[in-house]
């Protein structure tokens, strides 16, 4: 591993050096604005799929050759890196800080975990439901930070809990009285010396001679360092993996789930402007039932790898064995250490729920939505308007209660002298003036801002604003014509292969800011619906579970220790599988009546007349 960390540092200079040579008879010789903006992209590509150089830095390259190579004004590609969707980030990152530094989403998900189950099944599910509720709302990489460390704990306690059963059992063996653990561990020993059996493929155990027969039955030697038993070692496996995974498949669930979707809305935003059919609320109606179904689906497909098929045990099972009671206790004591919920957290709490409900009602779609009211000026209010109203809050808003300890026996007692609403006014004018400190403080949100993701983004809008006005993208999407001729799911179907292979190797972002301008022309020139092209590919580009290096939550529960990179490609596989099928399915099933796939809409360009 260190020598290939020491060959991959030796390339990483010739990377950058030899891929802007290599492609550089792009502008030279063939001196169009569309091959100098193809040198820019195919630069860019690499730089990003390579990650040789920050994605970050990478990103500004567009401000740097854009200018030079006379394709837009250095005025005009700043303009691309500062968007709608940035002051929508700015909002909910607001939130997501004020909701991990108070530590909400422990008690959110130590709630939904311990309200499903305790036995290994009920766990992962619990724990699953959990990951994709939180990363809802926060960024992926920040649920699985937090979430991690919990199942970690409970992993730790119930290998305890084996070991200890272990030794319980070889006293009873020795002669100590103790019938009940006896005949349960007897029980176990039968169970696991048959599960033994069947173990991986090239994994054999020999026959027991008869010296060893009083050995063999003794509990079952270590399975494997510090595994007691394969089962142990496949629930950890199973658990690690529902984190990772849950945590991709909820933030597909909002538009502020996570960058991608930001990328593909803000996309949408600013090529189709008088598209209004993409808001929270549809989103939220489209995706919502993706979600379930790849939890419910992908619960089943890692309980059957790791756990079993005997999913009525997990489902209708009603007596604990010891390690179910040693998990719900750990579990209940994470929970009681957290305290009865403070102030903070409720504030947050009520914001967090108001954020969300302004959200759905701003324009639903069946109704008229609270945007009305402002109808001299309408669509000039957006998402990014509420979650920049409610992210003052956290700034304005004291993180404690006013009581005569924080604030001063004094200070209280002279406003109530003053009486009435001019006393309320003066006290809230006081405490905001003097307040020592809000539910959030500038360092803090600092703490969580993904400032890479925003110069991500900007330069993936620099070179999608490129492709547009040299002409690149038209040039591309006649190129690809000829896919037409196919029925559009299968075109669709195909560009989810690619988006997801791709994803899988490169940044999720990255790959979705390449895309975008390639497919919405390619939409246009076949005479599909652009959304039809697009929200498929959008969510497709979430989906890296194959690697540890895929995406920051993959490689966050790898570190941990359970898994082998050939456990996720193994299990990657498969809900990779689920997700696209699910995708599809919702495509052609509720999808379509909701986004109006099946016609060409009126604000999209007319390439070509056929529809869907």
């Amino acid at each position: 591993m260190r020598r290939l960390r020491c060959s991959w540092s030796a390339l990483k200079p010739l990377i950058i050096i030899s891929t802007p040579l290599a492609i550089l008879p792009l502008p030279l010789v063939i001196k169009t604005k569309e091959a100098e903006c193809a040198y820019v992209l195919i630069l860019m590509a690499v730089y990003w799929m390579t990650e040789v150089l920050p994605l970050s830095v990478t990103a500004l390259i567009p401000a740097l050759l854009f200018p030079l190579f006379g394709i837009m004004k250095s005025s005009q590609v700043a303009s691309q890196y500062f968007k709608d969707f940035h002051l929508l980030l700015l909002g909910v990152i607001c939130l997501a800080t004020s909701i991990e530094k108070w530590g909400l989403h422990r008690r959110i998900a130590l709630r939904l975990v311990t309200g499903l189950g305790v036995n290994p099944g009920m766990l992962m599910l619990g724990f699953m439901v959990g990951c994709a509720f939180l990363s809802m709302w926060l960024s992926n990489t920040s649920t699985v930070a937090m979430v991690m460390p919990i199942v970690e704990a409970v992993i730790q306690q119930v290998l305890s809990a084996s070991e200890e059963a272990n030794k319980d059992h070889k006293g009873a063996l020795n002669g100590i009285s103790n019938p009940a653990l006896q005949l349960e561990d007897i029980e176990a020993q039968h169970d696991q010396s048959e599960k033994i059996k069947s173990i991986e493929a090239g994994i054999t155990e020999p026959e027991p001679t008869s010296e060893e027969h009083e050995t063999a039955k003794a509990p079952t030697p270590p399975y494997s360092g510090k595994y007691r038993t394969r089962e142990d070692h496949m629930m950890c496996k199973g658990l690690s993996l529902c984190i990772a995974y849950s945590s991709s498949i909820g933030g597909l669930t909002t538009l502020s789930g996570t960058s991608t979707n930001l990328i593909f809305a803000e996309y949408i935003y600013q090529y189709y402007p008088e598209c209004t059919i993409v808001n929270f609320g549809n989103w939220f109606v489209l995706c919502l039932p993706i979600c379930i179904i790849m939890l419910i689906l992908s619960w089943l497909f890692l309980h059957w790898m790791y756990l079993g098929s005997n999913f009525r045990a997990s489902l209708c099972s009603r007596q604990r064995t010891e390690k179910e009671k040693i998990t719900a206790r750990v579990l209940r004591d994470h929970y009681n250490s957290l305290g009865p919920i403070s102030w903070q957290e409720i504030v947050t709490l009520i914001i967090f729920i108001l954020m969300a409900i302004l959200w759905f009602t701003r324009n639903p779609g069946f109704m008229p939505g609270w945007s009305s009211l402002f109808s001299d000026n309408p669509g000039y209010a957006t998402d990014a308007t509420v979650a920049l109203l409610l992210g003052f809050l956290f700034f304005l808003l004291p993180s404690h209660k006013l009581n005569a300890d924080h604030y001063g026996t004094t200070t209280l007692k002279t406003f109530s002298m003053i009486g009435g609403a001019l006393s309320a006014f003066l006290l809230m004018i006081y405490i905001f003036i003097h307040l020592t400190e809000a539910l959030i403080t500038w360092k803090d949100f600092q703490a969580c801002m993904p400032w890479e993701i925003s110069l991500l983004v900007g330069g993936g809008f620099a070179l999608a604003e490129g492709t547009k006005i040299s002409g690149l993208s038209s040039w591309v999407a006649e190129l690809l014509t000829p896919l037409g001729s196919l029925p559009p799911l299968a075109t669709v179907t195909i560009a989810c292969l690619i988006v997801t292979s791709i994803t899988e190797v490169a940044s999720n972002a990255a790959t979705m800011t390449i895309f975008l301008p390639i497919l919405a022309p390619l939409a246009e020139a076949i005479g599909v619906n652009p959304l039809y092209m697009l929200i498929p590919t959008a969510l497709a580009v979430s989906f890296s579970f194959l690697l540890p290096v895929s995406n920051p939550p993959n490689a966050i529960v790898f570190t941990y220790g359970h898994l082998t990179s050939m456990d996720m490609v193994k299990a990657g596989l498969g809900v990779n599988v689920i997700g696209i099928l699910t995708v599809l399915l919702a495509l052609t099933t509720w999808g379509t009546p909701l986004l109006k796939l099946d016609t060409y809409p009126d604000w999209a360009p007319v390439v070509n007349s056929t529809g869907v």
